[in-house]
């Protein structure tokens, strides 16, 4: 097992990696001393996999009681509605004890189980349990928590740091081939932007990866991981501009999710493929990078199977959502650009008509 410390003050935490992690997180709950009525909110399919054998592993631990509270496996689930409905269980089970949630999930249930978390009677505190390769290399780290409105994705939300998070590898192997290639895209994304060394391990390594190799698996998780800590703790709130980099593809694939109304043709990360391959167009044009970097990255996104176009897909209904989007600001946009492998800008006011341009270019009838 791997430990990293994410350093933030008062809003530390550590990070667990490695297998088999259950006994791990019983010792832990006894340690932090969270509260005394642990809330694990889930989707079917994750409870029946592993979310009973959690209950009855913290109930032995000690804890007289264990909440499960259920939403749907889909992204609307990080709604309004959803959100009320998790805050309205919480009441109905507090009953006059000190509760504490337990994310058991991908993204969708970590966003809104540490939304709901950070609001609910002010802030309740709550551990994180990611079960995709998305969520463990990517939502569960940072403490950026939201849920999504029709108009955009996560444009209700806070920064609410976990109080422990649990990346166990053994919960990968249940999961589809498309998820594990949906998670690669945020794997793709730390070697772009600041990891030369990790970019051309993917490289070399991708069969190894894609059978869920053990070492291959660990190494490019730990890594990711440590990437994403480190620039957390450096601007935790965003507020430096050091963070904003996390956020290369995701002003084009946050547009795609919402335009396609987050209802399953482009995954989170099959959508942050295709903005990533679009910024390197824009990229290109601008005169930031060269062909050969798009010619990697596109190669590399194909060989993991993610998309470098789209198709069926309604572009207004796209630049529209590109215009909502937070990272449109005061007027302008804002785009992450490579530069090179391993190092990446960020840009205002790129031309709209250039941003369509590129997508246009990339949609297939």
């Amino acid at each position: 097992m791997k430990k990293i410390k994410v350093n933030l003050l008062e809003n530390s935490y550590s990070i667990f990696i490695g297998r088999f992690l259950i006994n791990e997180l019983c010792n832990s709950l006894k340690r932090l001393k969270l509260g005394n009525l642990p809330v694990i909110i889930t989707n079917p399919r994750i409870n029946a996999l592993i979310g009973s054998g959690l209950k009855g592993a913290i109930l032995k631990s000690g804890f007289k009681n264990v909440k499960t509270c259920i939403i749907a496996d889909s992204e609307k689930s990080k709604s309004l509605d959803t959100a009320t409905s998790v805050i309205r269980f919480l009441v109905k089970s507090e009953n006059f004890k000190n509760p504490f949630i337990i994310a058991l999930g991908g993204g969708v249930v970590g966003d809104l189980a540490g939304f709901v978390a950070s609001v609910y009677k002010r802030g309740l505190p709550y551990i994180n349990i990611p079960t995709t390769l998305l969520s463990q290399v990517d939502s569960s780290i940072g403490g950026k928590v939201a849920i999504d409105l029709k108009e955009g994705k996560n444009l209700i939300g806070s920064f609410y740091q976990p109080k422990l998070v649990l990346l166990d590898l053994s919960f990968l192997k249940s999961l589809p081939t498309r998820h594990i290639r949906s998670g690669m895209g945020e794997v793709i994304k730390y070697g772009v932007i600041c990891d030369r060394g990790l970019f051309e391990y993917l490289e070399k390594n991708s069969a190894g990866i894609l059978k869920l190799n053990p070492e291959d698996i660990e190494r490019i998780i730990y890594e990711s991981v440590l990437i994403k800590s480190r620039i957390v703790e450096e601007d935790e709130k965003e507020k430096k501009g050091l963070r904003t980099i996390l956020n290369f593809g995701h002003t084009i694939g946050h547009a795609l999710e919402a335009a396609t109304d987050y209802s399953g043709p482009y995954s989170h990360g099959e959508a942050i493929s295709f903005g990533m391959v679009c910024a390197a167009d824009i990229s290109e044009r601008l005169g930031f990078c060269s062909s050969e970097l798009k010619v990697r990255l596109e190669s590399l996104l194909s060989v993991f199977g993610l998309p470098t176009a789209i198709k069926k897909v309604n572009i207004n209904k796209l630049i529209k959502s590109i215009i909502l989007d937070k990272k449109f600001i005061h007027g302008k946009t804002r785009f992450v650009l490579p530069v090179k492998i391993g190092e990446v800008k960020v840009v205002e006011d790129v031309p709209l008509r250039m941003i369509e341009g590129v997508i246009k270019e990339r949609r297939r009838l």
